[in-house]
């Protein structure tokens, strides 16, 4: 067979797996509406409910999940890798990206790279494209050490709606510790002190510490610990517009993802499993020193079996976007749930002089005034 036959067939059987999100009235492509939370025609306005559940929570084995590679994603998107930042996205098969989300660059290609891990749980996009741009808008006015050319004439770039993938790990965790309990008690002690010129003898309570040691066993069950799969979208910036409220989680259906990006999780399962025991031992750590009483208390070792490990990979909404000034990219973003706006953007030298110099112009009229009086 050729290679425009093989090309044609592949055409053909994209359509027959895409076909869900046909508009019934028109015939075009339906995409999923935040504001509605239905498949709406951009054509025709046409609406098609999406039936949701919530079902689809039970946890994967994660012992299972390293001893058998998962591709169970491949079937829906292709994977599209950004040549710039090194960003793969995830698309619907008879989809082309233009751009990439992440940093906006067009050099992106298809990858032969498997698209992997099903997401088991999704939270929609409830602020929709419009409402990003405004939240933006209100936002970069906020920013008063920002340039006034950058407030009066900035541009946006592509403003995407990319879901951001997201491990959850839970486990039963059995500790065994050892710590040192300090208990404080006081001395008098007599000392000699120089007063007027002559010895004088004082007395005064010093504090000591009797320390103990004991040993001790913890055992807590950790629910739906939540760490990032992503390294493309800066942690910094995505932290800022935390938190997400998952009891919006619903069973992913490709329905919520048809008009949107998915990025692909770059932090595999093992490596977000470890991002997840740092939040863990921290947890059995504060749990250990809520139990243990006395003044002082040093954890000394902590020896955490981890059993019944089990895990999901779920998709949080993010709208991306960056602006450009003086030929530097500055980037943002959204939550796709609550609004919130994190970023960064450029910092005018010249308000940030006048700042300071209204600051010290203020110190040194209240050192007068303090002199004065």
């Amino acid at each position: 067979m050729s290679s425009l036959e093989n090309n044609e067939r592949a055409e053909a059987m994209i359509v027959e797996q895409t076909e869900v999100n046909k508009c019934s009235s028109c015939g075009g492509n339906t995409v999923f509406d935040p504001s509605s939370g239905t498949l709406k025609c951009p054509f025709c306005g046409s609406e098609k409910e999406i039936s949701t559940s919530r079902e689809n929570t039970i946890e994967l084995d994660f012992l299972q999940a390293l001893e058998k590679e998962d591709h169970s994603w491949d079937d829906e998107k292709r994977v599209f890798k950004c040549g710039n930042c090194g960003a793969e996205t995830l698309l619907d098969k008879d989809k082309i990206a233009d751009f990439c989300s992440f940093c906006g660059s067009s050099h992106i290609a298809v990858t032969e790279n498997h698209a992997g891990i099903k997401p088991a749980l999704v939270l929609p996009f409830q602020i929709t494209k419009d409402v990003a741009v405004e939240k933006f808008k209100v936002w970069m006015k906020k920013k008063y050490f920002a340039p006034s050319k950058l407030i009066q004439s900035y541009k946006l770039d592509h403003l995407a709606g990319a879901y951001i993938p997201y491990w959850t790990f839970d486990s039963q965790t059995n500790s065994s510790y050892v710590v040192q309990i300090g208990t404080y008690y006081y001395v008098t002690k007599t000392r000699t002190v120089i007063e007027d010129g002559k010895p004088k003898q004082v007395t005064e309570q010093v504090r000591k510490i009797r320390w103990r040691t004991e040993h001790g066993h913890y055992s807590k069950f950790f629910d739906d610990v939540l760490v990032k799969a992503s390294r493309n979208v800066a942690s910094g910036l995505i932290d800022k517009v935390e938190p997400f409220h998952l009891n919006g989680l619903v069973d992913y259906k490709m329905d919520y993802l048809s008009g949107f990006l998915a990025e692909k999780y770059s932090i595999p399962l093992m490596d977000g499993w470890n991002d997840a025991k740092v939040v863990i031992d921290d947890g059995i750590t504060s749990g250990i020193h809520g139990r243990v009483h006395g003044d002082v208390v040093n954890i000394v070792s902590v020896s955490t079996d981890y059993d019944s490990i089990t895990y999901k990979h779920i998709l949080l909404p993010l709208w991306i976007s960056s602006f450009q000034f003086n030929n530097k990219v500055y980037r943002f973003l959204v939550n796709g749930q609550t609004g919130k706006v994190s970023g960064k953007s450029p910092v005018s030298a010249v308000k940030v002089s006048i700042a300071v110099g209204i600051v010290i112009a203020i110190m040194i009229a209240i050192y007068f005034i303090l002199k004065m009086t």
